[in-house]
């Protein structure tokens, strides 16, 4: 039986960022739409990960990435509309067990668009 994996989101001015938390993920696969997000895994003990997100806003599905670790997954989506805040990840107002804001990651957006670009250009050249 495949479970949701635990997900941390937060928001940025250009990007929205969801990492799913599982460690030693094999079959990866992230598919990004312009308003939905699919992801599924397996861990190292063969259980499966299923995560469906019926995004709150559009995003360009083209210049969107994931990047895998040893401990999670991490999506960054850019925002169709930039500079607006998204309240939330999901379309629906709720909030499901298994998704949580990263607040380690979570800060406000004045003059955060130099550090927002450093972190993307980090995450492209991986």
């Amino acid at each position: 039986p495949r479970q949701p994996a635990k997900t941390l989101w937060y928001d940025r001015p250009r990007y929205v960022y969801l990492e799913f938390c599982v460690e030693d993920s094999t079959d990866v696969k992230v598919d990004i739409e312009d308003h939905r997000l699919v992801f599924s895994c397996k861990n190292a003990d063969g259980v499966e990960f299923y995560n469906e997100i019926n995004l709150y806003a559009r995003v360009n599905s083209k210049d969107s990435r994931e990047k895998r670790s040893d401990r999670s997954i991490t999506c960054f989506m850019r925002k169709w509309k930039e500079k607006v805040a998204w309240p939330r990840i999901t379309k629906e107002n709720i909030k499901p067990a298994w998704l949580s804001v990263d607040f380690d990651n979570w800060r406000d957006w004045e003059g955060d668009e130099e550090v927002e670009r450093a972190m993307v250009e980090q995450y492209a050249e991986v």
